[in-house]
């Protein structure tokens, strides 16, 4: 039986300077990647895929220094994005959050979670062989996954916060509903 094991990881600590600008990580943010780095050398990863935005791809170069032959590549189906309900979707989330999803920047608003749900579709996807991948990504992206893992309500992604480089880890597998194996583990910080 052949099975896909997706390693998530948040960033790690962004500068605070750059919070509005993203100007990448801090050094403490430096020094939780490589952390991870090490813990992770050991894993046979296909690919290391990491958001556009420069704290995760930053986050992925000092990654790829302990993972020197995997290939990594920039990509948008882990932006950073926020699922928010459309207007007919509203009813499905606690009304006390609707007023801040309504305030959700343009360009991280996922209207009802199309786009993360098209990310979970084609990560989770069980080919003939195993293989495990890498996401460096952000807190929503990840809790997106781990509420879909867990078949938890669609709004569930806003009660689970991800350290940084904290790593949580989903194994499907063929014919069978996806598990969650960790959540946010830290143990290497």
């Amino acid at each position: 039986m052949a099975r896909t094991l997706l390693y998530l990881v948040r960033h790690g600590e962004q500068d605070p300077a750059g919070v509005e600008a993203d100007t990448g990580l801090c050094s403490l943010g430096v020094e939780q990647a490589h952390r991870l780095g090490r813990r992770l050398a050991a894993v046979d990863f296909a690919q290391i895929h990491h958001s556009p935005l420069a704290r995760a791809a930053q986050t992925s170069e000092v990654l790829a220094h302990h993972l020197p032959r995997v290939p990594r590549h920039v990509c948008d189906m882990v932006a950073d994005r926020t699922p928010a309900p459309s207007p007919a979707r509203q009813g499905d989330y606690p009304a006390r959050w609707l007023p801040w999803l309504d305030n959700v920047p343009e360009q991280e608003r996922d209207e009802d979670a199309a786009d993360l749900r098209g990310a979970v579709a084609h990560f989770g996807a069980v080919g003939e062989e195993d293989r495990s991948e890498l996401l460096v990504t952000h807190n929503f992206v990840i809790g997106w996954f781990v509420s879909h893992a867990l078949r938890a309500p669609m709004w569930s992604w806003m009660n689970l916060d991800s350290a940084n480089c904290g790593l949580t880890t989903v194994r499907w597998e063929n014919g069978q509903a996806p598990k969650l194996v960790a959540f946010n583990d830290t143990g290497h910080l």
